[in-house]
């Protein structure tokens, strides 16, 4: 009975996810099948709300897509329950927009640490705490990238909880605040900004489970106030290649070790 009970807010339960370790997760629920469609004999198994969900398998293994939604406390949603259900392996695959004159729209980032100028994962552990990805995964995405052979980048993110507090901040009454927070970002140094990583990365460290994250940079504000004119890029093909090849890498790897988490 346990067994077959269904989380509230996914709608799955441990049947229908077949042993499952690993799930990959846009934001986007459209991007799910599109996701799906890279791994073997891929198929539907639930929506509700922003959590849409296919199962199919990868080297030998069942493999979850589900996603997450717009921003932490969505995201946190999914991760705790897929946990509950035994999933110990989270890829999150997004869109960004890029901080830094050499990150170009359509080059691919792997987050190895995301700034936590969010909500969520300070209801989990201290803003003293980082937010950072597991190092096999990193290091898996990592490999994934260079053997595709794209562009792409690894370090810091920028997680923020207001999509227009980033665009329009200067209407915002903390206009100064966001400013002035936006100019550090950058100064030191953070690749991209989008919403969910920081949540992802402080819930995961909290349930002893791993994550990693690739991004796609859609658009660069910074090098378009340089004077830049660059088109921006919205396919996430690439960015979703890179995600299913770093992961058979690791799947590959955890075989290796007999299937047991380190």
């Amino acid at each position: 009975m346990v067994k077959t009970e269904k989380k509230y807010h996914i709608q799955l339960s441990k049947d229908d996810i077949k042993g499952a370790r690993y799930a990959i997760m846009p934001g986007d629920p459209a991007r799910v099948e599109k996701i799906a469609s890279y791994l073997e004999q891929p198929r539907f198994l639930n929506v509700n709300r922003e959590y849409t969900s296919w199962l199919g398998s990868l080297k030998g293994e069942q493999v979850l897509v589900v996603s997450h939604g717009i921003g932490g406390p969505s995201t946190a949603i999914a991760v705790e329950e897929l946990a509950e259900l035994g999933v110990d392996t989270f890829i999150r695959v997004g869109t960004s927009g890029g901080m830094q004159k050499k990150v170009l729209p359509g080059d691919i980032i792997n987050v190895n640490g995301a700034i936590r100028a969010e909500g969520t994962s300070r209801e989990y552990v201290g803003i003293e705490y980082p937010a950072i990805s597991d190092f096999e995964v990193t290091r898996a995405l990592y490999d994934g990238a260079e053997d595709l052979k794209v562009r792409h980048h690894t370090g810091v993110v920028h997680c923020k909880d207001s999509f227009y507090g980033q665009h329009s901040p200067k209407r915002m009454p903390v206009a100064g605040e966001l400013l002035s927070k936006w100019e550090c970002w950058i100064r030191a140094g953070a690749l991209v900004s989008e919403m969910e990583t920081a949540a992802l990365f402080t819930v995961c460290a909290s349930l002893g489970v791993r994550a990693g994250a690739v991004m796609l940079c859609i658009w660069n504000q910074v090098r378009e106030e340089m004077g830049y004119t660059d088109q921006p890029v919205y396919d996430t093909d690439l960015a979703i290649r890179v995600a299913i090849e770093g992961l058979g890498r690791l799947i590959f790897n955890d075989q290796k070790k007999g299937g047991e988490q380190v």
